[in-house]
Formats: C-alpha cells, structure tokens, sequence
C-alpha cells in the first residue's frame, strides 16, 4: 500500500466521526449545561453524515443539540478549533450547520443566555393529553420512588404539532431506519411518556419517551394499530419505561370492539424482545395460558383468548405459548426437554417443507444436471444444521425472556 502524502495526512487531520462530536442534552436546571455527565451521544448519524459517519473539514469539531427537558425548547450550536481553507487545494469543509437544520424546526436557538430563559418557562409546560397510566420506579441515586405519566396526544392538543416536531428529531439518532411521519393523517395515535420532578417546590415535566401508532382499516369494520416508532430517551433506558409504554397501549386498545389486534411495523430485535416479554407478561394470567394448558399443547383457544382479550394475533400468541410452555417445562428431563424440541421445531421447520415440496416440483420439470445443481443448494442436512441452529437461537432468546418475569 503506498504511503500517505503529507496533504493527505493533513486532511486526515481534520475528519471527525460524527457519533463522537455530536453532543444531545436533556437540561432541566442551568447548571446542566455545563454538566458533561448528562450528555450523550447519537447510536447513528448517517441518515445525515453518510454511512462512514464523518465530518470533514473541522479540528475539534462539537456539534451541540441540548433541549430543555420538557418542552424540547432547542439550542443548537457549532464549535470547532480549526477548519481547512484554500490553503488545502480548494477542498472544501462539509456545512455540517446545513445538515443539522434540515432536521431540526427552525425556532432553535444560538446563545446560552437565550435558552437558560427558555429553561426558566418549562414551569408553564404540561403534559399534551389525558392521563392513560401512571407509574413509579424507584431511583436509587434519588433515594426515593419517582413518578411517570403515560398520555395520550393528538394533533388537537394547543402545542402538541411544535413539540412532535421537535422530539421526533431524537429518531435521526436512535433509529437505524427513521423517517418523519405525515402528522396530518388522522389515523395517527400518539402515546408520550413524562416524568414529575421538583424544581423550587413546583412540579415540571420531563419527556421520557413515546410511540406513534397508526390505525389501518381491516374489511370489514375493523382496524388494526401498528406501532411506528417507539423511543425511550438515553437518560432513561433500562428502566423499565419501554415496557410500561407497550403495556399501556395494549391495554388502552383492548377496551375498543372495533380493534382486530395490534401489530408492529419492521420491529427491530430489541421491540421484538420486548414484545416477547409483555406479551407473555399479558398471556400468563389468562386461563388458556395455565401450566396444565400449555403442556397439552398450542391450541385454537389460546389464539381466540388472546386475541379476544388481548388483541394479540395467532403469530404472536403462538410465540408467547413457547416461551410460557419453556418456563413451566423441566428441560433437565430429557422426555419433556425433547417434547418441547419437537412442538417448536414443529413450526420452525414450515420453510423446510415448503422447500422439500418445491425440490419435488423441480424433480418433475428440471433436466438432470439442472437438479443437480439445485439439490445442491437445498441439501437436506444443511437445512437439518439450520434448523438445529435456529431452535438454539431462539430457545436463548426465550430464557431471557423467562428470566426478565421472574424479575418482574
């Protein structure tokens, strides 16, 4: 490989991985701002930066997005110790000041002396929409038990147009795969999640996180919610609060005839995770569920109560009836370990079939070195080895499951 020029190194110089530079805050107090401890980087940038993920042009590059903790008031800002110029042949600084304002609804500000008097009006902020569910979670650091608020939100709410406009910038960072949503769709649901906290004896909100859902029509008088997006803020992951917010609209959709089941679109593996686990937190307590219920076997009666009481549709209840059915068997029993083997290994294996009946097909119409050369690519132990490898992968997934509800 040949060796860097000195321009070449120079300009190496001044690259900067955006995951890095980019500095997001949630400010509650103005001592907050220079708190280096409550700030915290994108998971991706490359919806804007391209997929390495680099800046160019810039030595000591911060680009600085900090929001008041309720409203989302925002202050955006640029720094930098140096940046290349037409001493380096004309190569030219990304505008990485473009790139962040495409993004952001204009209203932002500039200065700290401007957004510390944004802070001082978040004790006029509220909540958008009616109370739905509310909740504690105890904060070991706080030494006390804190309170959040699930609401429900639409496009009436004074203000609530604004606020989506500037929180679903937070999916830019944490959703591999975002994109804006059109708000002026009715068919959307808004479901947002707060934190009361004191500040002077008054009690502010904090955005904690939320989920949009939009409701599909089904022939031929039904609808079925599909979750969009879902996102829980850095500061308040691994809490607990993805749960409560997915419970929450469970439950709130139940309550409606008109709901066939609610699904979700493109699920990630951790929505699916957590899925798995309030689900079968859902399905445990419902008769068909029972020890004795799963041990006989997947049932039409488990698909009809989940469904009915649920809305959970005969894919999912089948997924929570094999994690509910590992908890209650004695895998240490090799006749019961290998009894549940089988039922799950039962549904895995349908692709294999379909591809044995498509193999027969070929058999009937392909010339001899034609089939050869597909039997080569179906090869029955290797779909054996597959299949071995994706009951393995799954029942782990499974025993988190199991182990998150015994802790629940």
């Amino acid at each position: 490989m040949a060796a860097l020029s000195s321009m070449e190194k120079k300009l190496a110089e001044y690259k900067c991985n955006t995951n890095e530079v980019i500095k997001l805050k949630l400010v509650r107090f103005p001592e907050d701002i220079d708190d280096d401890s409550t700030t915290f980087g994108p998971e991706f940038s490359h919806q804007l930066f391209g997929d390495d993920e680099v800046a160019f042009g810039y030595k000591g590059l911060q680009i600085l997005l900090y929001y008041s903790a309720g409203n989302l008031s925002t202050m955006f800002r640029v720094h930098y110790s140096s940046k290349v110029d037409d001493k380096f042949d004309g190569v030219q600084a990304d505008d990485v000041e473009s790139k962040i304002r495409e993004i952001i609804p204009p209203g932002f500000c500039q200065g700290t002396d401007d957004f510390v008097s944004l802070l001082e009006k978040e004790v006029n902020f509220k909540p958008f929409g009616p109370i739905i569910h509310t909740y504690t979670v105890y904060n070991e650091e706080a030494g006390e038990e804190i309170t959040y608020q699930i609401h429900k939100a639409d496009l009436t709410c004074p203000g609530f147009r604004e606020y989506h406009e500037r929180l679903q910038t937070f999916l830019m960072w944490f959703i591999e795969t975002a994109s804006y949503i059109d708000v002026d769709d009715d068919r959307w649901d808004f479901f947002l999640v707060f934190e009361k906290y004191n500040k002077d004896g008054t009690t502010l909100f904090a955005t904690v996180g939320y989920m949009t859902v939009y409701n599909y029509y089904v022939y031929p008088d039904k609808t079925r919610p599909r979750v969009s997006q879902m996102l829980v803020l850095p500061p308040f992951q691994g809490e607990g609060h993805g749960a409560q917010l997915l419970e929450t609209v469970h439950r709130y959709y139940v309550s409606s005839p008109n709901i066939l089941d609610v699904t979700a679109e493109d699920p990630s593996e951790n929505f699916v995770r957590l899925r798995d686990f309030v689900l079968a937190k859902l399905c445990q307590d419902l008769p068909c569920f029972s020890t004795e219920k799963l041990l006989e076997g997947f049932s039409q009666e488990m698909v009809t109560e989940a469904q009915q009481k649920l809305k959970i549709n005969k894919q999912h209840a089948r997924r929570v009836y094999e994690i509910l059915r590992l908890r209650a068997t004695d895998m240490s029993d090799p006749e019961k370990s290998r009894a549940y083997r089988l039922e799950v290994k039962k549904r895995l294996v349908g692709p294999y079939k379909k591809n044995q009946r498509e193999m027969a097909k070929m058999r009937q119409c392909l010339k001899p070195e034609e089939l050869t050369n597909q039997m080569n690519q179906i090869d029955l132990k290797t779909q054996h080895d597959q299949l071995e490898e994706s009951y393995q992968e799954l029942v782990s997934e499974y025993r988190r499951t199991v182990e998150r509800l015994a802790q629940a």
